[in-house]
């Protein structure tokens, strides 16, 4: 009887080794965005004879936790071109086509070719070409906002001094500003604070794409500058009596206003001024796809635009709140902290990965002392 026990205990023993050495490895959680992205790259081999679990995609993996919708944007509906009726959609398009059409070298400006390959010595004789908006650059180059102790007194220096990127938006900023100019002293005010917004949008988008080692950083900017032209539009085409609190307004509550006194936002608006100057039509789509942000879930942007367009979203919104004083600076900023509706996507976009050292960026001394400078707090020394 002994031996019986014994020879079904060594049955048993065998079983229980074999089942064990034979079962699927135990499953890890990892419930951060950086851990779900190594999960995504580096799968777990597959064991014999087991199905193994998806492998979620790299959008999947990075996207965080949703927070709930708020009701007041789960409610508003983005209008596009194609949504009005057609002719309050004429009647608009006769309007923006009203605008003024900016020189015409800012087409080559903004050329992808010209943008891709062009160097300091092209974009110098680019400006010089424009004696105006030469001398104006000049006179922005060598004023106390950029803190220069050396006086700049030709293009190619301001190059040098402040970098291809940052001459290309000041520049831009200019050609623009050929085509928008208020027809009343009373709205002189409210263009200078989205003249402003733009600059230091500008500024930062410059400044923070090369701390994160973004790609394409000379088109981000200029995108994160024209994203400003729907604004400029908007401003020449609103009533007079509504515009300084239109432009005091939160960027949902803007875009509703919007919608009801003109038919679309200014994103939109934007967009179909800059098909009129005839611009290259997928930097048309790319500045339009920086105001989406507002309306846009992240799962739904293009992976390789994605931390592109929230960061030009970013810098647009905080260059608008720094410029109307809503935001005294940049020292302690965080995104995530940012709530209300007007950052709901933004928040979850920035769980890219490309993004994922922007607090740093954030938080840099030069950062905080340029835009500082911008806003006057700080004097250059002599």
């Amino acid at each position: 009887m002994s031996l019986l026990m014994m020879w079904i205990a060594g049955v048993l023993a065998l079983a229980l080794a074999w089942w064990f050495f034979r079962r699927p490895a135990p499953s890890v959680t990892a419930t951060s965005p950086a851990a779900a992205v190594q999960r995504a790259s580096h799968p777990a081999p597959k064991a014999p004879g087991t199905t193994p679990a998806p492998v979620p995609t790299l959008r999947e993996a990075i996207a965080p936790v949703p927070e709930p919708l708020p009701a007041s944007l789960s409610e508003f509906q983005w209008l596009g071109a194609q949504d009005m009726d057609p002719v309050h959609r004429d009647t608009l398009l006769t309007a923006v086509r009203g605008i003024p059409k900016p020189p015409r070298s800012m087409q080559k400006l903004l050329s992808p070719d010209f943008v891709a390959r062009a160097g300091s010595a092209e974009l110098s004789d680019l400006v010089m070409g424009e004696p105006l908006i030469a001398a104006k650059i000049l006179s922005t180059v060598n004023s106390p906002i950029y803190g220069l102790h050396t006086p700049v007194t030709n293009i190619g220096q301001a190059v040098t001094f402040l970098g291809m990127n940052t001459v290309r938006s000041i520049c831009l900023q200019y050609m623009l500003a050929e085509a928008f100019k208020p027809k009343l002293a009373e709205a002189q005010r409210s263009f200078d604070a989205i003249w402003k917004a733009s600059a230091i949008a500008s500024e930062l988008c410059v400044r923070l794409g090369k701390a994160l080692n973004l790609p394409d950083q000379g088109t981000l900017s200029t995108q994160v500058v024209l994203s400003f032209v729907g604004q400029l539009a908007t401003a020449s085409l609103i009533p007079m009596s509504g515009l300084e609190k239109w432009l005091e307004r939160g960027r949902l509550e803007r875009a509703r206003l919007e919608q009801e006194l003109l038919g679309l936002s200014a994103t939109e608006i934007g967009g179909l001024l800059m098909k009129s100057w005839e611009l290259p039509e997928e930097l048309v789509n790319d500045v339009s796809g920086v105001g989406r942000q507002l309306v846009s879930p992240f799962m739904s942007t293009d992976p390789k635009r994605a931390p592109r367009f929230a960061l030009g979203y970013l810098c647009a919104r905080l260059g608008e709140r720094l410029a109307l004083g809503q935001l005294d600076s940049l020292e302690g900023y965080n995104p995530l902290q940012d709530g209300g509706v007007d950052t709901y996507h933004l928040r979850a976009s920035l769980a890219h990965p490309a993004l994922a050292k922007l607090d740093q960026a954030l938080a840099l001394p030069e950062l905080h002392a340029a835009i500082d400078q911008m806003l006057g707090r700080v004097t250059a020394e002599a």
